[in-house]
């Protein structure tokens, strides 16, 4: 299903693109991880796998990394927290800097449960070949990269 906007050519391909690109992403996403517990959020599984595979991170550092706002993130910590998956610590001597750390029950958790999230993703992507998965990765990445603008131009603003 495309879009029912009668824009121009462009703005029409774009969005078309664009409604592909998300329903395929939700599509697999919701698909992929149908292996994870049922009390596991995504934007939980994500925290964990970010603190697994790249060690202790600043609370910032992983929301960036996650693309999720610092409130967002701090929710999901918390309840990650109340779990007994993750803890916090303030830096000594820059307060305001909070490292978020898998506990051994996280790790014990994210260790066993990574390998069957990444075989249910390598199952969504064997629709592709290794060829085609490369070049979507490079798509993506070249859509994603786009930086947005440092502010909305004024006349674009009230349209």
């Amino acid at each position: 299903m495309g879009t029912n906007y009668r824009g121009t050519k462009a703005e029409v391909d774009a969005l078309n693109a664009y409604i592909k690109l998300m329903r395929a992403a939700e599509s697999v996403t919701a698909r992929a991880h149908t292996v994870l517990p049922k009390d596991l959020t995504l934007s939980q599984f994500s925290v964990l796998e970010a603190l697994l595979h790249r060690g202790p991170l600043c609370q910032s550092e992983l929301a960036g990394k996650l693309l999720k706002s610092g409130g967002n993130l701090t929710l999901i910590v918390d309840n990650l927290e109340k779990s007994g998956l993750v803890t916090r610590e303030r830096d000594q001597e820059d307060r305001r800097f909070i490292t978020v750390s898998l506990t051994e029950k996280g790790r014990t958790l994210i260790t066993g449960l990574f390998p069957q999230v990444a075989a249910s993703i390598t199952r969504e992507f064997a629709a592709l070949s290794s060829a085609e998965q490369f070049t979507l990765g490079w798509l993506c990445k070249k859509v994603g990269a786009r930086s947005l603008p440092a502010t909305i131009p004024a006349d674009s603003a009230n349209s």
